[in-house]
């Protein structure tokens, strides 16, 4: 069986096998489906996936994880628009059922939270409430009346959440299930509950589950061998199931970052698949069967058939490579593997939920959850004829350079790109050199290649100067980086490396190496990493309570530390650096402002840059307006490009 092919999913038929999972996305208005939600999910549809699960609505008002989260008692009509718009491409629609329990928020709701047991969240530290028999009945019809809506409104079913973030898998699960009646003597009850209630209400339209298999806690938690049991005991009810891992014990188990190698799930689906078909061989009708969807950061459409080819899955999830490329399946069908914007695993613009309300989208694909709205209403939506071509020359090769360059070229303008260095990529190298980081290569190995395919001139080795662009016809775009910041500390002799230089292969002398890590991001803690895998004596100096403090924004903060620690890496946490000297550095505690000192051979500074000061007078792209990161730089260059392509009424995503 083939990726692209089609596959039988209860009583339809999807067009291929991936799928695109339930996510919190932000696009929300209120808590409903919104007209943002229908274009997102639209432009997958469009791009070839098989099955579309939306984002997870709560099927009870006691339930509002976080600010922007759908409640199915106002979603018909969001689904309705949905199905409309993705039924034209044949993609299976299904609407994403579920309650978070402990693992909400009772900050919008003001209500206690909900639980089997009263076991504080591990996270929140919130007490919740213990659920009687009224509530739990409460909890049972709303999901029915939510899988009944969700058909009524023309989705093709339902996919019911027992995965990390849910309610049904706190009451599976030993370590938030302490309950002495029948649903802690059958942990499995209240699933079975759910499950004969909303297959009533949808009758033979898809039920899907989505099941932690491993809480990653087995001393008290969901194992691989209970939850074999519980597949067994559900197998006839559902239409297919998503393996997936983790429970409030490890959040960042579900969708980790780059630093974990993708395909992390396969042994444990297989090992579910093997028990889904050795019950439906018991029953003797392969009707009974569902179909298993692997999960675990598939983003390579090789990587999947190759699951395929295995035997792992009938389906494959691929959630986050279909953020960066919409058109992932028809580009695999039209054998052009090659041209997929390629998903690094970084979360940095994907994984949306915290208190700051971003919307999903990816570093790559700036466009990705901005395909309506009032996004769009700037001019950069594509759709016009090319009327003249413009001859247009980019200063500068990092991505937003990149970036410019494809989208001009497909719009069929004449393009040159100057890079002063003997090579492509900008900041965007350095930065995949960083501990940890060397997927974000893949973005800038991909843009070159775009740009080369599409015939950009590429003159590397040449730095351009004022007099070089005075009196040019042609159109020009400055895109030429940063260059090293203020550094808030005394040098007394000292030697300092700044982080671009030290990840061009600056060499550091022995001894002691303190990392200066002011912003707090992976820059810091991935240095800090590369040097102690080096061997080298690495301090790491914050002046926050928690090293890597944005690393909470893309699930690593826990992980990080944890690597930096095993690694043998000293955490100077609530630390300014004051002076350097020598052979010693002097901190001042944040706090108290006592100040110490340590032994130090050289500073790695990693500190906030400057835009590069050159080049004023012409348009600007990324990091020379002001130092950010990959994603914005991005962005900013396909602006940019769309302003030229304006100009004569051209204009292509």
């Amino acid at each position: 069986m083939k990726l692209t092919d089609g596959v039988r999913l209860g009583a339809v038929t999807a067009p291929s096998r991936v799928l695109f999972g339930p996510h919190e996305t932000n696009l929300g208005r209120g808590r409903g489906i919104s007209d943002r939600h229908v274009a997102y999910y639209a432009a997958r549809a469009a791009g070839g996936a098989g099955v579309i699960v939306t984002e997870t609505a709560s099927v009870h008002a006691s339930d509002w994880p976080y600010e922007r989260a759908p409640l199915a008692a106002e979603c018909a009509a969001g689904w309705a628009a949905v199905a409309d718009a993705c039924r034209p491409h044949g993609a299976v629609v299904l609407a994403g059922l579920g309650h978070a329990g402990s693992q909400g928020s009772s900050a919008f709701s003001q209500n206690a939270l909900w639980a089997p047991s009263r076991v504080p969240d591990v996270a929140s530290r919130e007490l919740p409430m213990e659920l009687e028999r009224g509530e739990i009945d409460e909890l049972v019809a709303g999901f029915a009346a939510a899988a009944e809506s969700a058909v009524r409104a023309g989705m093709h079913g339902v996919e019911i959440e027992a995965g990390q973030y849910s309610l049904l898998r706190q009451f599976l699960s030993g370590l938030t299930n302490q309950r002495a009646d029948a649903y802690g003597e059958d942990k499995t009850l209240l699933l079975h509950d759910v499950l004969d209630s909303v297959r009533r209400a949808v009758g033979d339209r898809v039920v899907g589950l989505r099941l932690s298999c491993d809480e990653l806690a087995p001393w008290a938690g969901i194992t691989p061998e209970q939850a074999a049991g519980i597949v067994e005991a559900v197998a006839d009810r559902i239409d297919y199931l998503v393996v997936v891992r983790g429970s409030a014990m490890g959040t960042s188990a579900t969708r980790p970052d780059l630093h974990t190698e993708p395909g992390f799930n396969a042994d444990l689906c297989r090992q579910i698949r093997e028990v889904v078909s050795e019950s439906s061989g018991k029953n003797r009708n392969e009707r009974s069967r569902p179909l298993v969807a692997l999960q675990g950061s598939i983003v390579e459409p090789q990587q999947a058939q190759e699951a395929l080819d295995d035997g792992v899955a009938d389906l494959v999830e691929m959630t986050r490579a279909q953020i960066a490329e919409p058109r992932l399946v028809e580009l695999v069908r039209a054998g052009h593997p090659e041209r997929i914007r390629p998903c690094v695993l970084c979360n940095q613009k994907c994984r949306v939920r915290d208190n700051r309300n971003p919307i999903v989208s990816c570093i790559g694909e700036p466009f990705s959850g901005h395909e309506s709205g009032r996004e769009c209403e700037t001019g950069l939506e594509a759709g016009f004829a090319l009327t003249t071509r413009r001859e247009v020359l980019i200063v500068g090769g990092g991505p937003a350079g990149l970036e410019a360059a494809r989208v001009l070229a497909e719009s069929g303008h004449e393009v040159e790109i100057v890079e002063k260095d003997d090579r492509l990529g900008g900041a965007a190298l350095w930065a995949a050199e960083v501990g940890g980081r060397g997927r974000l290569r893949r973005i800038v190995d991909w843009l070159e290649a775009e740009v080369r395919r599409l015939g950009v001139r590429v003159t590397l080795g040449t730095e351009v100067t004022e007099a070089d662009l005075i009196g040019t016809r042609r159109d020009v775009l400055v895109a030429i980086g940063s260059v090293p910041g203020p550094r808030a500390y005394e040098n007394r002799g000292g030697l300092v490396i700044d982080v671009v230089d030290l990840l061009e292969h600056h060499a550091v002398p022995d001894g002691p190496v303190v990392v200066s890590d002011p912003v707090g991001d992976a820059v810091g803690v991935g240095v800090a990493e590369l040097l102690a895998g080096q061997g080298r004596d690495a301090v790491i100096v914050t002046q926050d309570q928690v090293v890597g403090t944005q690393l909470a924004l893309t699930g690593d903060l826990a992980d990080a530390n944890g690597r930096l620690q095993r690694a043998g890496v000293r955490l100077e946490k609530r630390s300014l650096l004051r002076e350097v000297h020598p052979d010693h550095v002097v901190l001042e505690d944040t706090f108290t402002a006592q100040r110490r000192t340590l032994p130090c051979a050289s500073v790695i500074h990693c500190g906030h840059r400057l835009p590069n000061p050159d080049l004023t007078g012409w348009p600007r792209a990324g990091d020379c307006v002001a130092p950010r990161t990959i994603h914005e730089a991005i962005l900013e260059g396909r602006r940019a490009a769309h302003e030229i392509t304006a100009l004569v009424g051209g204009g292509v995503r």
